[in-house]
This record gives C-alpha cells, structure tokens and sequence, in this order.
C-alpha cells in the first residue's frame, strides 16, 4: 500500500454531497424516512461537548492516575480470579504478530505453530486433569462447567443435575442459565460447614440424576473428597463433573484418577492476568468415550505428506457450521492465545515449577490462616484449603475492606451478599504474597478487633 491509502481524511461537506447523490437523496435527512417521526431523535446527545486531543488526552491520563493496581497494593482477593507470577517470556511471546493476530487455525498448512501450540496447551491440562483428552478452550471456566452439564445431560439422557452450593457462585448461575434453555432441572447441594454436604448430596441424587457437580478445591479454598462424591455418582449411574483450579492440581490427586468424567476449570492461574475478572480461558477434559461430544475442537498430531511431524483438527464434530442443528453444543470460539499464554507459562514453569508454585500456595495460605487464628480469629474451614479460606470476623467483612484499603491493602471477597454472611471475608493468599504483606493485613485486621 502506498503512504496515501493510509491517510485519514474526513468527509467535507462536498464529499457528503457527492455521496448522497449517488445514493438519489438530497439530504441526511432522508436517509432516514423510514423511521417514525415519534420514535426519532430531536434533540442533541445528552454527552460532553468535543475537545481537543491534547485536552482529551490529559482527561483520560487524569482519570486512569485514579486506578490502583495489584502492583501497587498488595491483593488477598481471590474467588476466581488469582494474582499470580506470570514469567517474562509469556508476554514476548504471544505478543507476537503470527500469534497475536492468528484466527481459528482452519487451515493446518498455513497454521502449524498456532496448531501446536493448542497441541501443547492440550496436552499439559490433559497430564494435571488426569483425562485422556482436553479440547482447545473455551471462553473461561464458568461456560466450560455450563457445556460439561450438557454433555452429562445428553450422554446420560436425564434431565437432572445436582449441583454443590460450594461451587462458585457465578459459575452456578450459568449453570442455571443454560439449563433452562436445555429444559434441565438443577437441584443445589446446601453445604456443611466448609464443603458440599454429602449425606444431601447421596438424598438428592436419583435415576434421573445426569451429574453431580462439584468444585475442586472449592469456591472457599477446601478440597472436596471427589472419591466420596464419585461413589455416590455411580451407585445411581450419574456423571461426577469436577470444576478444578489447575495450578492446586500440581499438587492435589488429578481429578481423573479418583473417577472424574468431565474435568473443567479456568486457567487464568496460567499465565493470563486478572485484567479487571477477564478474558479468561476455559479447558474442558474428558475420556475417549465422550470425546465426541466435547465442546470447541482438538488438534491432534499426525505425519504430513513427506512423513514429517505434523498438526490437525482432528475433531469438530461439534461445529454448527458443520453440523447445523446437530450439533452438540454452539460453543463456538476458542480462547487461542489465552491458551498460548496458559501454555508458555506452564512450559517455563516446567512440572517441577508448577509443583512449588502450587505448594508456595499453600504454605502462605496455611500461615496467614494460623497467624489469625493465633490472634484470636475464627477460620471456617476445617477441611484442607488450597489458597483460599473464609475469616469469620467480629465485625462487617465490608467494614475489614474499607480498613484494609485505607491501609494500602486489597481485602478479600465478602460473602455477604453470595452467602448471606455479611461478616465472613474470603481471602486469598498466592506465592506473591510476601511475609511482610501477610503480617501487615494482619496487623490490621487485629487492630479493628482491639477498637
């Protein structure tokens, strides 16, 4: 292109003149004629007069020098979004502009990094899920949990899902909206204590039951005992769907090995930053007898024409450009270079790496929780917890908030309104979290309780 076809003129007067006579207008005006005249626009548009660039430019510099990062302040918020070490090398390389700009890869010839990847991406959800095979993502882990209940319900052809209320909130009410557009009743799980409440659960779970759901460690950061749940599962020949964070599974069993049918979950732990709660990018794992059925595509590896190491879409059935009304789920778009991100962290991390990552996760969690008991506070939970527990304070969780910003901290997630418990604070301790941080969230907390 020569330098003039990237010039950026605006329409004058004359051009919009011109324009309208080849359309056989004269006016603006009559372009809209077709449109009431009780219905139309007559005044101007409630919004701000025009400024300049420059002004317009310092406005905006103004307002964003309002916004406090998770650079700035240290951050025990978790429920779902998680601030995590993301290595170097994970921005280089998908700011690349073959990766960056890189569409579904539809044709393998032209594709076979943006394939391999996906392989990679495939392949390293497969070995912490303990399944067999994982698709090329989803839009992020609530919609992934969404699809894997109906995969469960058209697999099993029942029309009930039990579903823990220690699966995180807004992954339950996707659930729930999808369900009503495929005529499936769910049926919510009331907890004990800190986990899904199993004695319900097996009371619950019927011959019309297509799955149980359950989170993996849970909404409140305690792992569930999947070998239990998968029990009761298959006394009534149901599907166990286990939504799991995949960094706890570099240390915790892989799902997949204690019975679990359809693995889902989010990677946002991988590589990808929180980013205000978005995008993220959903992994849906399964065994070989659902492979079919599976939202979004699969690459696979085969030989190419001069036996060269090569990738594919192996399977897309799914498809609704393929398969119309036939098909399986509209899931449609892929996460690509979220997974890419997922992938190139887990590659640099490396297994060894995943597993002292995932177990610094641990560590600090367990002592920001001992350290406020030692203080003379309440933790709910009495199971085992990945990186997250819940506080039962004396006093409004949101009221803790407000004291911790004011001391230069992001408190933790308040489940006053999801769980009705106005003064229980989830909080949420990752391998970022220094011991000086950890101390200084306390110190704050302990001096609210001495006011």
């Amino acid at each position: 292109m020569t330098e003039e076809q990237f010039r950026y003129l605006p329409d004058t007067a004359e051009d919009e003149k011109e324009m309208l006579a080849v359309i056989g207008v004269e006016s603006m005006e009559d372009l809209f004629t077709d449109i009431p005249e009780e219905i139309r626009l007559k005044e101007e548009l409630a919004i701000p007069a025009a400024v300049s660039e420059s002004e317009l430019l310092k406005q905006m510099k103004d307002l964003a020098e309002k916004n406090v990062s998770a650079g700035q302040m240290p951050i025990f918020m978790g429920a779902g979004t998680y601030d995590h070490y993301i290595p170097s090398v994970v921005d280089a390389v998908i700011s690349r502009s073959e990766f960056y700009t890189a569409y579904t890869p539809y044709q393998a010839e032209a594709s076979q990094g943006e394939l391999q990847a996906i392989f990679e991406f495939q392949s390293m959800i497969s070995e912490l899920t303990g399944m067999e095979a994982t698709n090329s993502s989803l839009y992020d882990g609530f919609a992934s949990l969404s699809e894997a209940v109906g995969l469960a319900a058209a697999v099993t052809k029942r029309r009930e899902i039990v579903l823990s209320q220690a699966v995180h909130p807004n992954a339950r009410a996707v659930v729930h909206a999808a369900a009503k557009g495929r005529g499936l009743d769910v049926i919510e799980v009331l907890m004990e204590k800190d986990v899904t409440n199993f004695n319900v659960t097996r009371c619950l779970t019927t011959p019309d039951t297509a799955a149980i759901v359950v989170q993996y460690p849970n909404f409140f950061g305690s792992v569930e005992d999947l070998a239990v749940v998968k029990k009761i599962a298959e006394d009534k020949g149901a599907l166990l769907i286990v939504m799991a964070n995949p960094l706890a599974l570099g240390i915790l069993e892989a799902p997949g090995n204690l019975g679990a049918d359809i693995v889902v979950g989010d990677t946002q732990p991988f590589g990808l930053p929180m980013s205000f709660g978005g995008p993220h990018c959903g992994y849906f794992s399964v065994n070989q007898k659902h492979i079919r059925k599976v939202p979004g595509r699969i690459v696979g590896e085969t030989l190419d024409a001069d036996g060269a190491r090569a990738f594919v879409l192996t399977l897309q059935s799914r498809e609704q450009h393929i398969r119309r009304e036939k098909a399986t789920s509209y899931m449609s778009s892929n996460q690509a270079l979220n997974a890419l991100a997922s992938a190139v962290c887990m590659a640099a991390l490396g297994k060894q790496g995943v597993q002292e990552m995932a177990q610094l996760n641990v560590d600090k969690a367990a002592y920001l929780a001992q350290a406020l008991q030692d203080k003379g506070f309440a933790i709910l939970n009495q199971s085992p917890f990945f990186n997250e527990f819940v506080i039962d304070l004396p006093f409004p969780a949101e009221e803790a908030n407000r004291a911790l910003l004011e001391a230069g901290i992001i408190g933790g997630y308040s489940l006053a309104e999801t769980y009705k418990k106005p003064n229980q604070l989830l909080v949420c301790a990752t391998e970022k979290r220094t011991k000086e941080e950890i101390d200084r969230f306390i110190a704050v907390l302990e001096g609210m309780n001495h006011a």
